[in-house]
């Protein structure tokens, strides 16, 4: 097992592994496509195509994530808030029980005067 692979199995970042697995699909299709192009007259822009291709693919996989990070963060941020707002209902019911008991105190104590 190469370094590489070592470092490829214990990255956690998915953005490295779809990385890895696009250039080493690459890598295949320029195996193929090399041969083929001396074969044939003009075919050069088959391996320029796979090169554009991974490399336009890595791009989308890279930035994608920011998208993701800013998504992530949004949730996280709704979620707090509607803790916030469960907590404070349950501060606000509370203290409406407590208003209500003294209410109900009050009224007991003007019936015995």
């Amino acid at each position: 097992m190469t370094d590489l692979d070592r470092d490829f199995r214990s990255t956690s970042d998915p953005r490295t592994k779809v990385t890895y697995v696009i250039w080493g699909f690459a890598t295949g299709m320029f195996a193929l496509c090399i041969p083929l192009a001396a074969l044939t007259r003009g075919a050069a822009i088959i391996p320029a195509a796979v090169a554009l291709g991974a490399g336009a693919g890595t791009v989308a996989v890279w930035r994608s994530d920011r998208h993701s990070k800013h998504r992530l963060a949004a949730e996280q941020k709704v979620q707090l808030l509607e803790e916030r707002i469960a907590n404070l209902e349950a501060i606000a019911s509370s203290a409406e029980l407590e208003i209500q008991h003294q209410f109900k105190q009050l009224e007991l104590q003007d019936r015995y005067k």
